[in-house]
């Protein structure tokens, strides 16, 4: 059976409006960056729009319509919101019976047919024009629209039985009616398009709040919260009966927190949601975390660390046994970077077995356990167990106490290599929490390795940062004398960003290793600062310094450097 990128790139070939080498070309920018190929052969000036419209329209059997002729009934504009049509790059032409016409700048793109099937309930016959027609038939027709999505379901809602049982004068919702509410179709629609806006926009949680007179939704991008269009707060107890369906908890339970986990494919993806209620004042708050794996790059050498700092890393973890620490707040990348040490020293020869609250990632080969304290199943009583299933590697999710550090240093000088995290903020500071937390130096200076810390700095936008240059005055109040230039670069925002001037981020690390200058340090009772003072002369980078430099070399903003590090 052909598929649909074979049926455009025969479409293609056949009417000879691109070489096989510009088909090459397309395809290898399509799979390295994603988008539809349609769009890449026009962006890269291969085709032009008008053309690849006829083509298709020929090689399709599809009508081809041109828009500036026509007019479209108010009636046919109203089923679909305009931000679906911006999104979509779709407007309906005509609805008789069962059927709705769009046209469409890409009719091989069966996913946005399947979305409009299940928004509309009609069946769709798309028709071809194109991208700029397209547009500006949206901004001719929808002039004035100020209405999103949200109100359009809300406006499907009213109608529904949802609607007839608040006529009753009844303030809530049973919670037999709440499960029946949430597996109905606008519930589920509403909550597919939270979810897909949140892994579009590639935010790692989603926050789900009730307010005294409103709800309010808000996405981490690139780690920082932003709000989001949200519906009125009579819709929380849908959505929050609707994530509880989704995740297999109790929906009739509203006084104690919940813990769940579920799983979705969009667009030939898996992406798992791990989902936390907790009972407010104001009702339940949903906080979701995306584990979107094709974003995740378990790989040391893209983790996004200087390659001093790699280096440093992959000797640490190839050494037979010992204890690696990796240190940040939440949210800092520390589970990543564990898990891409797993990968890099995983072999068949080893046994490495994990213990966390909860599992992230499942890893191919590696044995992994959830701990359970309310069975007793905790850090310390997993990793005595774990002890018995001989281990090479043992990865511990997070150092929480005397007897979990306890267990893992004794595990580390009896022949195991033991990685673990640890919330402090600075590689120098983990030894001194360590000694604070009932660790003898000499237990420290025998079984620690290395120590990282690190952070994640948001990364500019690269098709709207902006060149600046910084006046000497600023360069001495930041205490930036040593840098080697004064061009940094500033985000602006567009549309690819989401109006942030920022895309993605980057990891920095700096990456303490136990020499036996700061093993005598250590044993001799010496603060964080004489300790980090000796590791920068034997060459550790710190976290500023890592910073500074990608900021420098046009990667990030010196506003995301001062926030993040510190001096």
């Amino acid at each position: 059976m052909t598929s649909l990128k074979e049926r455009l790139t025969e479409i293609l070939i056949d009417n000879k409006l691109i070489t096989r080498q510009q088909l090459a070309q397309a395809l290898e920018i399509q799979k390295t960056k994603g988008g539809r190929l349609s769009k890449i052969i026009v962006d890269l000036g291969f085709v032009k729009e008008n053309d690849l419209a006829f083509a298709l329209s020929e090689g399709l059997g599809l009508p081809l319509i041109d828009l500036k002729r026509i007019k479209i009934d108010a009636d046919v504009l109203s089923i679909i919101p305009a931000k679906i049509c911006y999104h979509y790059q779709i407007i309906p032409i005509s609805q008789m019976g069962d059927t709705l016409t769009i046209a469409m700048a890409d009719p091989l793109n069966i996913f946005a047919i399947d979305a409009l099937r299940n928004l509309t309930g009609f069946q769709i016959n798309p028709i071809i024009s194109t991208t700029d027609q397209i547009i500006q038939a949206i901004d001719q027709f929808y002039p004035d629209t100020t209405t999103g999505i949200i109100e359009e379901l809300l406006d499907e809602i009213s109608e529904s039985k949802i609607e007839l049982i608040q006529e009753k004068k009844r303030d809530t919702l049973s919670d037999q009616e709440l499960g029946l509410a949430s597996r109905q179709g606008p519930a589920i629609r509403l909550t597919n398009m939270i979810l897909e806006e949140a892994i579009k926009k590639k935010a790692s949680d989603i926050l789900i709040e009730p307010m005294p007179e409103s709800l309010r939704i808000r996405f981490r991008i690139d780690g920082v919260l932003r709000e989001q269009e949200a519906p009125p707060k009579s819709m929380h107890p849908l959505l929050i009966s609707r994530i509880k369906v989704l995740s297999e908890l109790d929906i009739a339970e509203h006084r104690l927190p919940q813990d769940g986990r579920f799983k979705v494919r969009i667009q030939n993806r898996f992406v798992d949601f791990r989902v936390s209620i907790l009972p407010s004042s104001q009702g339940e708050k949903a906080a979701i975390r995306i584990l979107d794996k094709s974003q995740a790059s378990l790989d040391v050498d893209k983790l996004g660390f200087d390659d001093s700092s790699v280096a440093k890393l992959k000797k640490a973890a190839s050494a037979p046994h010992g204890m690696i620490l990796v240190c940040g707040p939440t949210g800092s990348g520390k589970t990543t970077t564990l898990y891409s040490i797993l990968k890099f020293i995983d072999s068949p020869q080893k046994n490495l077995v994990t213990v966390e609250d909860p599992v992230e990632f499942q890893l191919e080969g590696i044995n992994q356990v959830t701990i359970k304290p309310d069975i007793g199943l905790t850090f310390a009583s997993a990793l005595r167990s774990i002890l018995r299933q001989d281990p090479n590697v043992i990865m511990i999710g997070e150092i929480r106490d005397f007897e979990t550090v306890d267990i893992a240093i004794k595990s580390a000088l009896t022949g195991h290599l033991v990685l673990s995290t640890l919330h402090t903020t600075t590689s120098s500071g983990a030894i001194v929490r360590l000694v604070n937390m009932g660790v003898e130096p000499y237990l420290i200076t025998s079984s620690l390795i290395c120590v990282v810390a690190q952070r994640l700095v948001r990364r500019l936008c690269p098709k709207c940062k902006e060149r600046y240059e910084l006046n000497k005055e600023m360069i001495k109040r930041l205490d930036l004398s040593g840098v080697s230039h004064s061009a940094f670069y500033r985000p602006l925002g567009c549309k690819y960003c989401f109006k942030t001037g920022y895309s993605g981020r980057l990891g920095i690390a700096e990456v303490l290793l136990l020499s036996s200058d700061i093993k005598n340090l250590i044993l001799s009772g010496a603060e964080e600062l004489q300790i980090k003072q000796l590791a920068c002369r034997e060459g550790m980078k710190t976290l500023r310094e890592n910073a500074l430099a990608l900021a420098l070399q046009g990667e990030t903003s010196l506003e995301e450097v001062l926030r993040v590090t510190a001096a």
